[in-house]
């Protein structure tokens, strides 16, 4: 019996349905997440979420735009939370904090051309995935010169896992309790209203910009640059209610995860060993630089150690704000790495390795 309900219905009744399931796996991973205190649970769960759904052979996608609007968002983001003040620090020990900046970019840089080599992963996106900070950012970069995404979260999500975990265990054997520093959010402040509506401006006319001049990555970079920009100059308070922030992590985990195939899943969990193996390495040859500081620059170990932790700086900050140690040290080169990976790392990859095309569909 011929059904007499129209394709595009019933295509939209399952869509909706996909959409349905998406948002409630992606809520209760990203609750489970937040509770075990993992780094970007915000982000992993939507993206978990919608690997699982795209694994099923699920259809939905993030559209384009509001795919570039959540970048904009996180591009504000990171212009609110680099610390300005931390200049200072930089300028008075610049010396110390240039060399363990580059040394760790480095190392990185080194073994993301060693995994290309050996064609762990096709293309340049080992090379992005074995960037030492910047996680989100490096994403949203990589897409835009051509990496696949997919892959480049991947390995930058299990290397801040792995870090993360690996500063809270070194942080414990110091007798300390990074958790305590978590506060409470609260998810639905009081909004400055007027600071809020500029900060949306700001978020969608730098996509747009970036859009209409083709200026590759520009849709994050134009809103980074600008606040940081306009909030130097006083012209700007950067106002990101945390409910909006979510929205936009899960924007970018959704975008990355439902583009996942079975092929290429299949790929992932092939290389997964040679993944954790080259990020264990990367921990410890940073631990290394650490113990270099220590000698050369009089820096105490943990000090050291959590400054040229590579990534997650997040969670680094939070464990260095529970810890008595040099924390202007620890904020001013995790943030130099930040701003030197967000600067640099197009330029680099484009000398490493040519752009590539994912293999997968």
């Amino acid at each position: 019996m011929t059904s007499i309900v129209p394709v595009s219905v019933v295509r939209h009744l399952a869509r909706t349905r996909e959409w349905l399931a998406i948002l409630a796996c992606s809520a209760a991973l990203g609750a489970l997440f937040a509770w075990l205190h993992v780094p970007a649970a915000l982000l992993l769960g939507p993206m978990l979420a919608g690997i699982a759904i795209a694994a099923a052979g699920g259809t939905a996608r993030v559209p384009n735009a509001v795919f570039l609007g959540a970048q904009g968002i996180i591009g504000c983001m990171i212009a609110k939370y680099v610390p300005l003040a931390i200049a200072g620090e930089i300028l008075s020990r610049w010396p110390v904090i240039l060399f363990g900046v580059l040394a760790v970019i480095a190392v990185a840089a080194a073994l993301g051309w060693l995994l290309t080599r050996m064609e762990v992963l096709p293309g340049t996106a080992v090379l992005w995935g074995s960037s030492p900070g910047a996680a989100t950012a490096m994403i949203v970069l990589a897409e835009a010169h051509g990496a696949d995404a997919r892959l480049v979260a991947f390995m930058q999500y299990m290397r801040v896992a792995v870090v993360a975990a690996g500063a809270s265990i070194v942080a414990r054997l110091w007798g300390l309790n990074p958790s305590h520093a978590v506060a409470n959010v609260v998810w639905f402040p009081d909004i400055a209203w007027l600071p809020f509506a500029a900060t949306l401006a700001l978020a969608i006319m730098g996509p747009l910009l970036a859009h209409k001049l083709n200026i590759r990555s520009g849709a994050l970079l134009i809103p980074l640059v600008a606040g940081l920009l306009l909030t130097h100059l006083g012209w700007l308070v950067i106002e990101l209610p945390p409910w909006l922030l979510v929205l936009s992590y899960a924007t970018l985990g959704w975008s990355i995860g439902l583009r996942f195939t079975r092929p290429l899943l299949v790929h992932a969990t092939k290389a997964f060993p040679r993944v954790l193996a080259s990020t264990v390495a990367l921990i410890a040859l940073c631990g290394v630089l650490a113990g270099v500081l220590v000698v050369v620059a009089n820096v105490d170990p943990l000090t050291a150690y959590l400054a040229t932790s590579p990534g997650g700086v997040e969670s680094v900050v939070i464990i260095a704000a529970s810890s008595k140690v040099d924390v202007p040290f620890v904020m001013a080169m995790q943030t130099t790495r930040l701003l030197a990976l967000l600067i640099g790392a197009p330029v680099l990859m484009r000398h490493i390795a040519a752009a590539p095309r994912s293999r997968y569909p």
